[in-house]
């Protein structure tokens, strides 16, 4: 479904006078909007309905009559339900054959000067309106179409139209250009990649399988990768002239082998063996088709056509090993290296299902890609990227197009996020799953069993059972994993997703006005999150980021809060290699290139372990100067000074948070700009 406001200003036709004849004119003019844009959109549109807005309940007409001239400002609102993705989004529309004069005439006269002759490859001749656009710009043809047709039929001025298609496409963008528009020639990177692995002899075992793992490939990634020029074996001339960033994000590609008998037991051999095979495909690869790799102790890494493709392998044995360790089940105490390598293997087996579930659906709903990467850029942006896996992200929206009654699918991406918000707002997560079933792979007892087993955790929680195992706050069932242990088993918890559900329904509300035409300002209020509710802040050098670019907004942290630690930022790295690393050469600039580095998901990483269960980190996985803490309840420092102020002790707490933030800036130093100290913890 897609919305339009129309405000019809100034027009003579719709003066308080005429408006209150016998004969409404506001209804004859919704007809002739409606009839005019069936006639420009044509086969693109299913339905076109025109109506005028409701008259706000305040409104007042006094003695004198005054209020009358509000009626003919009452925008018409459009809605519009496209018939399919191949008409609705094409580039041309064809009108009648030259030879037809009668008809050429009329198409000319509709489409004044877009109307021009074209010779097809079948050697017709005829009568087409191009709407010109890169292809990542195609959701907004219709756009293009109603503007053009209403400004040229009714005189309408922009001012008096507000169309609702590319308000929230800012989110998505990077250097003023979608990232999406580098896909098709990550895809075909892809196809060249699986058959150079298909292509490698001289290894004990052939390669049988090859599967994409990176959301890049499904469409959902926010920022796909863009092709990098140092990521080649050819030097490309024109590299000298823009920024090089010093990071290149990695896609993980799983491969899968010929079955053997010789491969060892042990987890830990396992790995070797796996870190071995992957070491001998790189030096194969480069030795037969030149492509340049980089291997480390954990990865290895290809790089080819712009883009690094991370190598996994899972053999046959994974899947009975995962099995017999319990795919979601609690993973034996001991060796942690062999902790460390189940969890792999089952990290790599879920991507594995879930990538084989999601990858057909891109395919029948265009609009389901740009849904998933608004709802992951507003997820980020509010700072729930270590709440929300991007997977339960793709589940959510995908739940929106399997099963959407009471509508149709969402034909348009504001469509889709709105919905996305209300779904996460309005479902009831404590007493009902959401079932995801996109290939209709579940029967119906099975759901039935679905939802006794969900019943079952629930009920734990009011002690029936004894036991304290209530399930994940938010329970989302898939074929392959029935008891929502996957994606949300641990996160988000119960306050996480009580703060996630408040967020997306002031959204959803803020939205639902946008959208309605009830406000006009507002759509980037939708991803700027508020500051204030958190009870520290860390504020980072914006020049030390791997993507400054995908920052949406300037942190704006109140005035009066003083930090409570500053720090000089790092001259060891920076995001874009400097023009004297470039003039270097080719070489010399591809020593500095960094594959995976991200500085902040390092430092996120060393403070959740060298300061664990002493606050909450909320951050934004996309590029956020800013990452919020929220004390945590169980800190021990926390419980120390409860239990002196019981003992009516001396409590040193403002030393001990101040100790805390400064050790906090300690930890990522060369990268914290400042700390600021919004609110002292509270002591029970």
């Amino acid at each position: 479904m897609c919305h339009w406001r129309i405000i019809p200003v100034g027009k003579d036709h719709m003066k308080p006078p005429n408006i209150c004849m016998d004969k409404e004119h506001s209804r004859v003019y919704e007809k002739q909007v409606e009839l005019l844009l069936s006639k420009g959109l044509g086969d693109r549109a299913r339905l076109v309905r025109v109506l005028h807005r409701s008259i706000p309940a305040n409104w007042h007409i006094d003695e004198n009559l005054q209020g009358l001239e509000c009626l003919g400002k009452v925008p018409l609102l459009v809605g519009i339900l496209i018939s399919d993705f191949e008409k609705a989004f094409r580039m041309i529309d064809v009108g009648p054959s030259a030879d037809n004069k009668i008809e050429s005439a009329k198409f000319r006269s509709f489409w004044g000067e877009k109307s021009e002759l074209r010779r097809f490859k079948d050697g017709i001749i005829a009568e087409t309106a191009v709407w010109e656009c890169e292809h990542w710009e195609k959701h907004l043809i219709i756009k293009k179409i109603m503007e053009y047709t209403l400004r040229r039929h009714l005189s309408l001025s922009s001012q008096d139209i507000s169309i609702v298609g590319d308000q929230l496409d800012f989110t998505l963008l990077q250097g003023g250009k979608d990232p999406i528009a580098s896909t098709p020639t990550l895809l075909d990177a892809l196809d060249v990649l699986s058959k150079c692995l298909r292509g490698v002899e001289d290894l004990p075992l052939r390669i049988s399988s090859v599967q994409p793992l990176d959301s890049a490939f499904r469409h959902t990634s926010v920022f796909p990768p863009m092709p990098h020029p140092l990521a080649t074996d050819k030097e490309k001339r024109q590299y000298s002239d823009i920024l090089v960033p010093t990071c290149i994000q990695t896609l993980e590609v799983m491969i899968q082998l010929e079955g053997s008998g010789k491969w060892p037991i042990g987890e830990i051999a396992i790995e070797k063996t796996k870190s071995a095979f992957c070491l001998k495909i790189a030096e194969s690869m480069q030795k037969r088709w030149g492509i340049l790799y980089v291997a480390a102790e954990d990865a290895v890494d290809l790089q080819m056509a712009g883009f690094a493709f991370r190598l996994r392998i899972l053999y046959e044995k994974d899947k009975s090993l995962i099995k017999k360790q319990g795919l979601f089940g609690v993973l034996p105490v001991g060796n942690l290296q062999n902790t460390n390598c189940v969890l792999l293997e089952k990290d790599l087996l879920l991507r594995s299902q879930h990538s084989s579930m999601l990858n057909g659906l891109q395919g029948l709903h265009p609009v389901y890609g740009p849904t998933v990467r608004l709802a992951k850029r507003w997820i980020c942006s509010h700072m729930f990227s270590g709440s929300l896996a991007d997977e339960a992200v793709e589940l959510l929206v995908a739940h929106l197009f399997v099963r959407p009654f009471p509508f149709s699918a969402p034909c348009s991406r504001v469509t889709g996020f709105l919905r996305f918000l209300r779904l996460v707002a309005y479902h009831d997560w404590a007493l009902s799953p959401l079932v995801v079933d996109v290939n209709g792979d579940l029967t119906m007892k099975e759901e039935g069993q679905i939802m006794a087993q969900f019943i079952a955790r629930r009920k734990d929680s009011r002690g029936e059972s004894g036991a304290n195992n209530t399930g994940p706050a938010m329970y989302i069932a898939t074929p392959y994993d029935w008891e929502s242990e996957s994606w949300t088993s641990f996160s988000p918890d119960n306050l996480s997703l009580k703060r996630l559900i408040a967020y997306a329904r002031s959204s959803a509300e803020l939205l639902t006005r946008l959208v309605g035409g009830e406000v006009l300002e507002g759509w980037k209020s939708l991803f700027r999150t508020p500051l204030q509710c958190y009870d520290a802040l860390i504020l980072l050098h914006r020049d030390k980021l791997a993507y400054p670019s995908q920052i949406l907004f300037n942190a704006d942290i109140k005035q009066g809060s003083l930090p409570v630690t500053t720090q000089e930022a790092s001259m060891d790295f920076f995001p874009y290699l400097s023009p004297l690393v470039i003039r270097k050469g080719f070489q010399e600039a591809r020593n500095h290139l960094l594959v995976g580095f991200d500085p902040v998901k390092y430092f996120l990483h060393d403070l959740k372990t060298d300061m664990p269960k002493v606050f909450n980190i909320w951050h934004d996985a996309f590029g956020s100067e800013v990452i919020g803490l929220t004390w945590n309840k169980e800190a021990p420092f926390l419980k120390d000074a409860a239990q002196k102020r019981k003992r009516k002790e001396p409590d040193p707490t403002n030393f001990d948070v101040r100790n805390i933030l400064e050790e906090v800036a300690n930890v990522g130093t060369g990268l914290v700009k400042t700390v600021h100290l919004l609110k002292s913890p509270k002591y029970n």
